[in-house]
């Protein structure tokens, strides 16, 4: 029998995803699953978004320019420049995705064999992608101890060699929510400076920030304009994760060039995607400001309902709409599993992200998981309620 690839071998299962046929096994059972294993709100679509699709007009769907849409793309920097970053259309490239954006941006700047530095735990796909570009993660380890904050500076030096390109941060981040200062941002701007590095930057998440906190970009760093990269998506913001439109941002022409080249070989992003992504460009205020408050209470209720639960360690998230929570069990990778195949309470179980898959080390997330507060009040309430019973009667509990 032909041979799989060692690339193909070593591309890691998306925690995320991976238990996937144990959550259809439940449905088979008749149970209600509770998916609070990935990203994907519950939150409507702005209105705005979806009529540009109900009256697309035209009688062929073209490909578009590789680099994207040009008034999509100058429609976006003037959206940029509203919350002070000064970019021009020409700096932004369309893409497949936020994943497209990362995976471009990696494989335009850093050669197989060569690495990039990432405060752990990380969005699990950073593995992925790394992996598929040939590129090594060298994970530096934030604590749950001190709620995820950037590891200090001396500690990414330490790691620093001939063959480091980068560092890679997401803010606020994915799966932790912690929300980087903008002298965190700074520190790690000097860092860069100092070695001639680049950063890269995931701020999908930009608009979910909490409890007064304010979204520091890495684009407004000065002096850094050709070390930095900023990826973006049009998934979180306006809740559209499957229209599958990213960005890739960089005032350094050299990284756009070249990615535009890869953009070339995959020909075009999504057209329709782009139709989506320009219309909710024009998403009100209010939009915002209601999604803003739904979340706030959907993370005050699930932070202090895991607290509640004796043994389990949660951190309060200033950003995004994940956390990480620390779970009294031998092993979450078994227990989420065990959740979905041998409990329910209720006729009801919870799917949940084994954190293991977010850490370069899988030990680091032995105990943990991640947790999306991606659904509306009632049903995280059965979901904490359901977990809280599972915790309690699971085999591998630990105190």
């Amino acid at each position: 029998m032909p041979s799989i690839s060692d690339k193909g071998n070593k591309m890691p299962a998306s925690p995320i995803r991976k238990l996937v046929p144990f959550a259809e096994e439940a449905k088979r059972k008749n149970r209600k699953v509770f998916h609070l294993n990935i990203g994907q709100p519950d939150i409507r679509t702005p209105e705005v978004a979806l009529e540009a699709i109900r009256n697309y007009k035209e009688k062929v769907i073209e490909y578009s320019h590789s680099a994207g849409i040009e008034s999509y793309r100058r429609k976006l920097a003037d959206y940029y420049k509203k919350i002070d970053i000064d970019i021009d259309y020409s700096e932004i490239l369309i893409t497949t995705g936020g994943s497209e954006a990362i995976m471009f941006a990696l494989m335009s700047t850093v050669n197989p064999g060569e690495e990039i530095i990432i405060p752990e735990p990380f969005y699990a796909n950073y593995n992925g992608f790394s992996t598929a570009a040939g590129v090594n993660v060298i994970p530096v380890t934030s604590s749950i101890k001190e709620n995820f904050a950037l590891p200090p500076i001396s500690e990414f030096e330490k790691l620093i060699t001939d063959k480091t390109r980068g560092i890679v941060i997401c803010n606020p981040n994915n799966p932790t929510g912690y929300l980087y200062s903008r002298k965190e941002i700074e520190t790690l701007g000097e860092i860069v400076r100092k070695y001639d590095l680049y950063l890269y930057s995931d701020e999908v998440y930009r608009e979910f920030c909490y409890d007064g906190k304010e979204h520091y970009s890495v684009m407004n760093l000065k002096g850094l304009e050709e070390n930095i990269i900023m990826m973006d998506s049009v998934s979180k913001r306006y809740s559209a994760c499957g229209v599958r439109i990213g960005a890739l941002i960089s005032r350094n022409k050299s990284v756009i060039n070249t990615a535009l080249k890869f953009a070339q070989a995959r020909l075009s992003p999504p057209s329709l995607g782009q139709v989506i992504g320009e219309a909710a460009l024009n998403t009100p205020d209010s939009y915002f400001k209601e999604v803003y408050e739904e979340y706030i209470e959907r993370r005050n209720f699930t932070v202090a309902a895991l607290n509640k639960m004796e043994g389990v360690i949660c951190p309060n998230p200033g950003g995004a709409f994940y956390t990480i929570a620390q779970l009294p069990v031998d092993d979450a990778d078994i227990f989420c599993k065990w959740i979905l195949s041998e409990f329910e309470y209720k006729n009801q179980t919870v799917m949940m992200a084994p954190a293991s898959g977010f850490y370069s080390n899988p030990l680091h997330g032995k105990k943990q998981v991640r947790i999306a507060y991606v659904l509306k009040i009632e049903d995280l309430a059965l979901a904490m309620e359901t977990l809280e019973e599972a915790l309690k009667v699971y085999p591998g509990r630990e105190i």
